[in-house]
């Protein structure tokens, strides 16, 4: 086989293939990133001026509705997940989600310009460490696809381990609806972050699986009589996104954006790595330096996060004082 034939060859394989793929899923993460980033700006503008003229979001309150303010902040955070789900369809999980580290980069630099929330030299220094981190977790961050077909994902679906995972989100969803959100939702940023960041950990499995479903819908792997499988994953992304968004309105009413975004980016991410290692088995396939030089990328991308976050230490201390104040006399029931 002559240069030419043995070129054609790389380019046409699988591997070539799964490089393409990586590096699409690459660029749309990272676009991702600056629209949902400017979407926590854009609804936090609104809701902070809602706040003095109707019920608060916290409190049950669905004025936002009537804002157009917040309805450019929703159509950019759905610019912003129309990317993402289009990386979780080309690139794995692993790779997609540390990279969200960026909307916190662009929500802080954003939220000092606009909202006046002070960025001193440690946030600075979190924005460098923040690109840092990212480039790190890109470097080692595994190329190759999880799955080619929907049936290896749905068998893979039904084994015990991720089943086990889908039981434990599920007690962790119920008990914060009905029991924890009502009593500490308003005094503990983590409350309804932890659920956010649960239903998001099972949304992108949906998304990925939505994505495969297309995809192999598209090249004729999908059979005609199966295309039934991509409105169930859509359905179940829908009703996922709806849920978080729900409740990280109710945060992001009570908390500041530099409290709520690096908090719900850290317990996100984990879960989104814990179920990807549990459902698709991404670190199986990778060298251990690589495995190391990955999370090495992600402990960077946490200490930037917080750094970004520690010139609002006082800030919080108020946030959580008038948070108690007013979950005690408006939201919270009162017990005899």
């Amino acid at each position: 086989m002559d240069s030419t034939g043995v070129i054609s060859s790389k380019i046409s394989s699988p591997q070539g293939e799964s490089e393409f793929d990586f590096y699409i899923g690459l660029c749309l993460a990272l676009s991702s990133s600056i629209f949902i980033g400017s979407s926590f700006i854009i609804k936090k503008i609104s809701l902070k001026r809602l706040n003095k003229v109707g019920l608060r979001a916290s409190a049950g309150g669905f004025g936002y509705l009537k804002d157009w303010t917040w309805w450019i902040g929703l159509l950019t955070m759905g610019v912003g997940e129309l990317a993402n789900f289009g990386a979780y369809a080309f690139a794995p999980a692993s790779l997609v989600t540390p990279l969200g580290a960026l909307s916190v980069l662009v929500s802080a630099v954003l939220a000092s310009k606009f909202l006046h929330e002070t960025l001193n030299t440690n946030g600075k220094m979190g924005c460098i460490l923040c690109v840092l981190g990212s480039v790190v977790v890109v470097i080692h961050s595994p190329h190759e696809a999880e799955f080619s077909t929907v049936d290896d994902l749905l068998s893979r679906l039904a084994e015990a381990d991720f089943l086990y995972y889908a039981f434990i989100v599920s007690v962790i969803v119920i008990s914060i609806i009905f029991f924890l959100g009502p009593r500490y939702g308003n005094r503990y940023v983590s409350v309804y972050v932890a659920l956010c960041s649960a239903v998001g950990s099972l949304t992108v499995m949906a998304c990925k699986g939505l994505g495969l479903a297309i995809r192999n819908s598209i090249t004729g792997v999908l059979p005609a009589h199966d295309v039934w499988i991509i409105a169930i994953f859509l359905l179940v992304a829908v009703a996922f996104i709806c849920l978080q968004m729900n409740y990280l309105n109710k945060a992001l009413d009570v908390f500041d954006t530099s409290i709520v975004t690096p908090a719900y980016y850290v317990m996100f991410t984990t879960m989104v790595i814990v179920v990807s290692a549990i459902l698709f088995r991404e670190w199986a396939s990778m060298e251990v330096t690589s495995i190391l030089g990955a999370s090495c990328g992600f402990g960077i991308t946490i200490v930037a996060i917080f750094l970004l976050t520690s010139s609002h230490k006082e800030k919080l201390a108020q946030s959580f004082a008038s948070s108690r104040e007013y979950g005690s006399n408006h939201y919270l029931p009162r017990t005899v």
